[in-house]
């Protein structure tokens, strides 16, 4: 086996002392890693100074402009065609056209993509033909179906 020169590590037992010759730059990176001990495991308070719930160790950010959660009523809906209503089930979302009695051209969408609540039985003898759908829409969308189908015929589309 050939002869080597000894392996030696640059530093070893110097870095302890570099380390106290250095002093600032130890202190900031002790500080460093403290403050970010304290903020991932410490509670967090608002703005209003009142303790909240996060996420430990994970930072999150405040909503950015948060809107208000719309409140969704069920508005009974009377469609002209009952066949169609036989297709619905809880859960599917439809859209709620109203045609006008002028011709194909006067139909506009009143509601898109709401979801179907309820579809109660039809009875057969009823004298207002169609059928019943309950649909979940805004309350002020709710107001625009009462309002057309007391003029329009209304339909519906599968989304």
């Amino acid at each position: 086996m050939p002869h080597f020169a000894p392996v030696r590590v640059r530093g070893g037992r110097h870095g302890l002392y570099r380390l106290v010759r250095h002093r600032r730059r130890a202190l900031a990176v002790g500080l460093a890693v403290t403050a970010a001990a304290l903020v991932a495991a410490g509670p967090h308070r608002g703005a209003d100074g009142q303790q909240t719930q996060r996420a430990r160790g994970h930072p999150v950010a405040e909503p950015v402009g948060e809107r208000r959660a719309t409140r969704l009523v069920a508005a009974p809906v009377r469609i002209a065609d009952a066949a169609t209503v036989r297709l619905l089930r809880p859960g599917d979302r439809v859209d709620v056209v109203a045609t006008g009695d002028g011709g194909a051209g006067d139909a506009s969408v009143l509601a898109r993509g709401v979801r179907v609540t309820r579809v109660p039985e039809s009875v057969e003898d009823s004298a207002a033909g169609g059928a019943l759908v309950v649909v979940s829409v805004p309350r002020a969308t709710a107001h625009r179906l009462v309002g057309a189908a007391t003029t329009a015929r209304l339909a519906v589309t599968l989304c």
